[in-house]
């Protein structure tokens, strides 16, 4: 029994074998014919997204699945134009490789003049520049041989996440008509360098010229965005020298023309220098327009015994003349001691906060106003690679403390408001969007 139990299971297993072969040899389970060789960017795109191996090879049994349409794929645009650069420049939480790749025509150019014991002064400025702006920035900066060297070890100290956001140019102290010592000494060291940025600078399109005493409280490329702003003939744009034009100085002392009712201040200034240079000045030195290098001596010399505030009182009597040339934006851009020592009087800044903030008077180095020497102190002795909000946002709000018995000191929220928000963007583009929502759940 036991060996006729044997043979019947063995029997049966010599069966199922045979089945099995014959079930192989059926028709239509031969192997598909294999499809023509893709083209080469399909194999290119497989290679970069194989599919499953079960997608590839299904089992005996199961019938070939039919394969998934894949997604057309955007056609990349071959050549940009510049706007479209721009917009992309400017969109917010665009990653910072693209900034990298962000073509020279397109960085901000920003310019200052550092003569004497201007260095520190400068540096923190321009450190403000880097702390909250995006896109990349050059410098340029025009400064006396004693200085140069200086100024080029202290920027190449500045750690690597910082310095890939700028490149620096230094530059002598030139006049290109006229005494150059008159020209130095007119009104502040080298203050006069400024007129002549657009005979310097003859391959840069626009720029942001800033005095040394001026600190960014949000990016420069917000106020870079001005520039997109002028009409036709618009060629450079200025804050009021004051808001109140019959308390003003221009207004009550001047003794030369000047633009509008008030006056403008030079000390932040937008400058279209492919406008300035292509374009012929009305004036009152002859009845045919001049271009900007041909009229700057001349205008000096007629006016040079009435002017006080030098190369600014020089660029008011240019834009008394050419009223149409000029861009005036409001007062949160170029915020002074004048704005609040004596109660609030810029609107723009009370609504949105302080942009930029111009520590004229020496502000920034005695104890007139805190409240500016506070702001300029914190951006000085904030290290680099510390959390803003810990190690300077938040001391700063305990300085502001103890200026609360000056006027400017009673309105913090004005000169606050404005970091608030750039630490706000800063967050969202560093932790919500590169690391993700999800994760911070």
């Amino acid at each position: 029994m036991k060996l006729r139990s044997k043979a019947a299971a063995l029997l049966l297993l010599a069966l199922a074998a045979l089945l099995l072969a014959l079930l192989s040899l059926r028709p239509g389970r031969a192997e598909p014919p294999e499809p023509p060789a893709p083209p080469a960017r399909a194999a290119a795109a497989s290679q970069r997204h194989p599919a499953p191996v079960s997608a590839r090879l299904p089992g005996p049994g199961v019938p070939p699945r039919t394969p998934r349409r894949r997604p057309r794929l955007r056609p990349r645009a071959s050549r940009r134009g510049a706007a479209r650069l721009e917009k992309l420049a400017r969109r917010p939480g665009e990653a910072r490789s693209f900034h990298a790749a962000l073509p020279r025509e397109l960085w901000i150019h920003l310019a200052v003049v550092a003569c004497g014991n201007r260095l520190e002064e400068t540096l923190v400025m321009l450190k403000s520049a880097v702390l909250f702006s995006h896109r990349k920035m050059h410098f340029h900066i025009f400064t006396e041989d004693s200085l140069k060297s200086e100024f080029d070890k202290q920027l190449r100290q500045w750690p690597d996440s910082y310095t890939k956001k700028f490149e620096h140019k230094i530059y002598p102290i030139t006049f290109s008509v006229g005494n150059p010592q008159e020209w130095k000494k007119l009104f502040k060291p080298c203050a006069a360098q400024r007129l002549f940025l657009p005979v310097i600078l003859k391959d840069v399109d626009s720029l942001l010229y800033v005095d040394t005493d001026v600190l960014f409280l949000r990016p420069v490329d917000d106020i870079w965005k001005l520039l997109r702003q002028f009409n036709s003939t618009q060629l450079a744009a200025m804050a009021p020298e004051h808001e109140v034009p019959k308390t003003g100085w221009y207004s009550r002392f001047a003794r030369h023309p000047f633009y509008g009712s008030a006056g403008v201040n030079s000390g932040v200034m937008l400058m279209n220098l492919t406008r300035i240079r292509s374009t012929q000045f009305k004036n009152s030195l002859s009845p045919t327009g001049l271009a900007w290098e041909d009229m700057l001596l001349p205008l000096y010399q007629k006016y040079k015994n009435a002017i006080t505030w030098g190369d600014q009182d020089l660029l008011n009597i240019i834009f008394y003349f050419n009223p149409e040339c000029l861009y005036v934006f409001p007062c949160q851009w170029n915020y002074r001691p004048d704005h609040c020592m004596y109660g609030s009087n810029c609107k723009e800044a009370e609504r949105e906060g302080v942009s930029v903030v111009h520590g004229n008077r020496g502000v920034y180095h005695d104890d007139k106003q805190p409240t500016f020497r506070a702001l300029y102190e914190a951006i000085r002795d904030f290290p680099f690679q510390d959390n803003l909000f810990q190690s300077m946002y938040y001391p700063l709000q305990l300085k502001f403390l103890e200026t609360v018995h000056t006027l400017c000191g009673r309105i913090p929220q004005v000169f606050l408001k404005q970091i608030e928000k750039t630490m706000r963007r800063a967050y969202e583009r560093h932790v919500i969007i590169h690391i993700g929502p999800s994760h911070l759940r």
